[in-house]
């Protein structure tokens, strides 16, 4: 074997070395990216999951202070029902998948914040213990959402870009990983819930 031959062998395998050692950082970069992904994703679920755990005893106060059966609780909870049976399984954040879950979770707090106007309607709401640390964990557990969520939505951004950046484009596409949705301002964020208690009915 001449030395020419030696020569061309060396820097053939020195590609194909080369190559499957940027493929094999390109995919671990990918994954890494992903897993983080799904970390946030995990962290949001548990915030949305406190606040739906903490609407049951908020409803039943509510209706024990007021003694009425009316629309609005039965709205929170039937939002809160709602919200509770949407599952996204993380390894499949698909844009349409994500604007599913946002839109049940923002029904939820739709329903929940018209059932905090009560609080304004009836002030006797305000005298109850009970009442008053339920609201204050509840406006904590929002605080959270709104961070889990940015914080998400950074992870995804993160990700999505290297998915679509070029050369790691070439491997995402051969290995599988999709672009991943976020969150976007829920409809109406921007106005409060108007509610008009003279025409509830018990």
């Amino acid at each position: 074997m001449n030395k020419g031959c030696l020569i061309g062998g060396g820097i053939f395998l020195a590609i194909v070395v080369g190559l499957g050692l940027w493929l094999m950082g390109g995919y671990n970069s990918l994954v890494n990216s992903d897993e983080n992904v799904k970390k946030s994703w995990a962290n949001v679920e548990s915030a949305y999951q406190r606040r739906a755990d903490l609407i049951p005893g908020l409803v039943a106060t509510v209706k024990g202070a007021v003694g009425a059966e009316n629309k609005i609780l039965t709205d929170v909870i039937t939002a809160r029902a709602s919200a509770t049976q949407m599952k996204i399984d993380p390894a499949n954040l698909t844009p349409e998948k994500l604007a599913e879950f946002q839109a049940s979770q923002g029904q939820l707090s739709q329903a929940l914040g018209r059932l905090m106007v009560v609080s304004e309607q009836y002030p006797q709401l305000k005298s109850i213990d009970g009442f008053n640390s339920l609201q204050s964990q509840l406006e904590g557990t929002e605080n959270r959402i709104k961070i889990e969520r940015d914080v998400f939505n950074a992870e995804v951004a993160t990700y999505n870009k290297q998915v679509r950046s070029f050369p790691i484009v070439l491997v995402a596409g051969m290995m599988g990983f999709d672009k991943k949705g976020s969150f976007t301002a829920d409809a109406g964020s921007s106005k409060a819930p108007k509610v008009d208690f003279n025409n509830e009915t018990n």
